[in-house]
């Protein structure tokens, strides 16, 4: 049985990183773990232009300690008054990775997406020119379609219709949930890739309801069935380069998720490559875990695989984990199953 292993030093394709005193305690936790990460933009108020990201790459980058190295993959926020030679100008710089694309009200702080998606039209042509990646948020938000059904909803609804109207256009469908989605993701062609969380390949709904309510794991897209779970599992350890990492760790202050109206967002940063491969080591798929984490993201979205390596090991069930980071005056943000022993850990190379 394997008790170590290395690997390319892995990337981040979904990450929530806050702004202010929470940016300052977070940031350095993520860049610890890994080499990039695409940004997300629904701060309050959301990165729209060109000036907000190079304001919010700086705070990022400032929030960081001397001579660690991270590079923030910035993003903007589609709005229905976007402006296409905003897209243009920012893949021509160099500065645009991609856009985001939420469903308003879909969740966190995604009150200014797109309700018509029509009015649309003319950024995601120019990203289509330009070979900016979309990145959206899979849910629909009608109110008369269950939560556990919108992923699968908005396939029907909304992606198939996007892809046949822009078949260039290079898609990431963010954090998948369901069967639906992995098996929607595999069968298309090479525009569209899938990124996937440590903890929908962990936690099914029952996990949320286990000895009553917990709120750290609660988070949007919902948990699925079990057997979404384990389409998930599949999809990841598959080997497909259609399906890569993205933490989707979003930290809120443990006050705002153990309330009457608990945010929705799972913190995972500290832990998240050592519950992956935790994940392909109990599916006997750890020779699969570099492309996953280290080789696919970066496929997809043209940019080179890291230099550097980490390594890996098989630890005790009893080793100390991760509880909470400080978010300073304002309090705890609690990591994803703080009460758990970790079976893997990074080990300094």
């Amino acid at each position: 049985m394997t008790a170590e292993i290395e690997i390319i030093r892995p990337d981040d394709w979904h990450l929530h990183l806050r702004d202010g005193a929470m940016l300052k305690a977070v940031a350095p936790v993520s860049a610890a773990s890994f080499s990039r990460a695409i940004v997300m933009p629904n701060l309050v108020p959301p990165v729209r232009t060109l000036a907000d990201l190079r304001a919010y790459r700086g705070r990022i980058e400032a929030a960081l300690p001397a001579g660690m190295s991270f590079r923030p993959l910035m993003t903007l926020y589609l709005t229905e008054t976007t402006d296409p030679r905003t897209i243009t100008e920012g893949a021509g710089s160099g500065e645009l990775a991609a856009v985001k694309l939420y469903p308003a009200g879909a969740t966190t702080n995604s009150d200014a997406g797109v309700k018509d998606f029509s009015r649309v039209h003319g950024v995601l042509e120019a990203m289509q020119k330009a070979g900016v990646p979309l990145l959206v948020h899979g849910e629909v938000t009608d109110p008369e379609v269950d939560i556990f059904d919108r992923e699968a909803v908005f396939i029907e609804r909304v992606l198939k219709p996007l892809r046949k109207d822009f078949p260039g256009l290079r898609i990431v469908m963010e954090h998948i949930t369901t069967e639906e989605g992995a098996s929607y993701v595999g069968e298309a062609g090479d525009n569209l890739a899938a990124t996937i969380t440590p903890q929908h390949l962990i936690i099914n709904r029952t996990d949320i309801f286990k000895g009553g309510i917990r709120p750290h794991f609660y988070c949007l897209p919902i948990a699925k069935r079990e057997n979404h779970r384990q389409a998930l599992r599949k999809a990841a350890t598959s080997g497909s380069a259609k399906f890569f990492l993205g933490t989707d760790s979003a930290p809120h202050l443990s006050s705002l998720k153990e309330c009457a109206c608990g945010c929705a967002g799972i913190f995972n940063a500290p832990v998240a490559i050592p519950y992956v491969a935790q994940v392909f080591d109990e599916e006997d798929a750890l020779e699969k875990l570099e492309g996953f984490v280290s080789r696919n993201g970066p496929a997809f979205y043209r940019l080179p695989v890291n230099t550097d390596t980490i390594r890996l090991r098989r630890e005790a069930p009893d080793k100390t984990v991760f509880h909470s980071v400080d978010a300073g005056e304002d309090g705890l943000v609690v990591v994803f199953k703080a009460d758990q022993p970790l079976m893997w850990s990074v080990v300094e190379n």
